[in-house]
């Protein structure tokens, strides 16, 4: 099965998109595909439309967005969901949830960061 794929949402540092393709992940910020202040459910319509899984901090409204699509039978690529925590901590469970699920498994998946702990 292919690996995940990542979409950071615009508030995701700079620093953790680096750490994270360093390490060989696929990822994509908003800014290089210049979606920079997109409407939420855009951006997860973007990270659909490219199979990307969708990275954020903002948690209640992507949540909200991601059962209001479960709802209408909508499938999405994945969304992670986190609290702005220090980038080692963020790196490390996604670092976890990477080598634990692959896009297949992620597909309309929502998956909060904390749970892996």
């Amino acid at each position: 099965m292919p690996p995940v794929t990542l979409y950071l949402d615009e508030h995701i540092q700079v620093s953790l998109a680096e750490a994270l393709r360093s390490r060989g992940i696929d990822i994509l910020t908003t800014q290089e595909a210049h979606n920079t202040g997109l409407e939420d459910f855009r951006q997860l319509a973007f990270a659909t439309e490219n199979n990307r899984v969708l990275l954020s901090y903002n948690k209640r409204h992507f949540a909200k967005i991601h059962y209001q699509w479960m709802n209408s039978h909508r499938a999405h690529a994945g969304m992670i969901l986190s609290d702005q925590l220090p980038i080692g901590i963020v790196l490390r469970r996604l670092m976890r949830l990477y080598f634990s699920l692959n896009s297949e498994e992620m597909t309309s998946r929502l998956e909060y960061l904390s749970n892996w702990k």
